[in-house]
């Protein structure tokens, strides 16, 4: 949504045709989140992404497949995971005529935070006979140094003759005015940046395997997310939606990632572990030789299999949870189907943010 032109309450529920109901029931009572992004956005112009599945506030009935791929060959294990999910694959992609794959580079300079750019070769080689419309690969980081900067450390610049992909930095694209939550749960205004809304465009997260200092874990979900804020290397407002409990099972952060999600959700994980970051990840950590690659059209089934992977309880990590009770995705794991190695050929034994190793017990 925008603060130029604001939806009323009552202007909301008029357009659903639930104006009685509402004034009786409440909104939340009586409008799914999908619906209301829907509306808020044909008001103000603003582009909005809607979710392939159902409607928020349905917990998910039907199972979801997650590939998961053990070996010794990053480039390989990707490959062959996505493989594995090829044919859902397929079918997301039908309709799409622009395509970005949206890789993790929350610093510019340390090789083992960001993904692996063998990672993005095998999804590219996977792509291939598939898709035939255009490819982006675009980054938002939060470094001062700049997306480009990022490409050029961590041997991205290549792809451009290998694959005819196009490089781009999300931090110079336009965006709108949204909002979330802060201190004394006070909501504050942020730049959210357009590219992630947009209905037409198929988003990749290429994700990496690592621990968080303030919500446990960040996967496919947090990669998309916590990217659409704008970082113009004046301000950077993906700061904003961090600034309460920093260090608790409650954070603030873990809402505010609940209502991005609402409107910006990708459409293909895919998590390298093939070197994870343990500890005072998402930029300080310590390596961790997991040596795996998780796989889903579902982003919340494959980021709660890659929490499970990496030794902690999904059930405990706010963000998660509330997903799966909103139906965003199949967040039981006993409704999710494993495809390839098993859980207990490829667990692994994180070592959680030393800020929250107390809060979690």
């Amino acid at each position: 949504m925008t603060n130029k032109t604001p939806l009323s309450r009552r202007s909301l529920l008029k357009g659903l045709g639930l104006g009685a109901l509402g004034t009786a029931t409440g909104l939340s009572g009586v409008c799914h989140a999908a619906m209301q992004s829907t509306l808020l956005g044909q008001a103000t112009g603003v582009p909005f992404r809607r979710k392939n599945k159902g409607l928020l506030w349905t917990p998910l009935t039907e199972t979801s497949q997650v590939a998961l791929v053990k070996g010794n060959d990053r480039r390989d294990i990707t490959f062959s995971a996505l493989k594995k999910i090829e044919d859902q694959v397929a079918a997301s992609l039908q309709g799409k005529t622009r395509l970005l794959i949206k890789p993790n580079f929350v610093s510019t300079n340390r090789p083992l935070c960001a993904t692996h750019v063998d990672a993005i070769r095998a999804i590219l080689d996977f792509l291939k006979p598939l898709y035939q419309g255009e490819i982006m690969i675009g980054e938002s980081t939060a470094s001062r140094a700049g997306t480009m900067d990022g490409y050029k450390n961590y041997g991205y610049l290549p792809l451009q003759q290998e694959y005819g992909v196009t490089l781009i930095d999300l931090n110079t694209q336009p965006y709108h005015w949204g909002y979330v939550f802060g201190q004394g749960n006070r909501p504050l205004g942020l730049r959210l940046i357009n590219t992630f809304f947009d209905p037409d465009l198929y988003i990749i997260s290429a994700a990496k395997l690592k621990t968080h200092d303030r919500v446990v874990t960040t996967l496919s979900l947090k990669n998309v997310l916590l990217a659409s804020p704008l970082n113009d290397y004046k301000k950077n407002d993906k700061g904003i939606t961090h600034t309460q409990n920093k260090f608790q099972k409650d954070s603030v952060l873990h809402y505010n990632l609940f209502h991005l999600a609402q409107q910006v959700w990708p459409d293909l994980a895919v998590i390298d572990g093939f070197e994870g970051m343990q500890g005072e990840g998402p930029v300080g950590g310590d390596p961790y030789d997991s040596r795996i690659t998780i796989a889903s059209t579902d982003a919340l089934a494959a980021d709660k299999v890659a929490t499970r992977v990496m030794g902690f309880d999904p059930e405990q990590i706010m963000y998660l949870q509330t997903m799966t009770q909103a139906g965003m995705g199949q967040g039981d794991l006993d409704r999710v189907t494993i495809l390839g190695h098993t859980l207990e050929a490829c667990q692994c034994k994180f070592r959680i943010s030393k800020q929250l190793a107390e809060a979690y017990g």
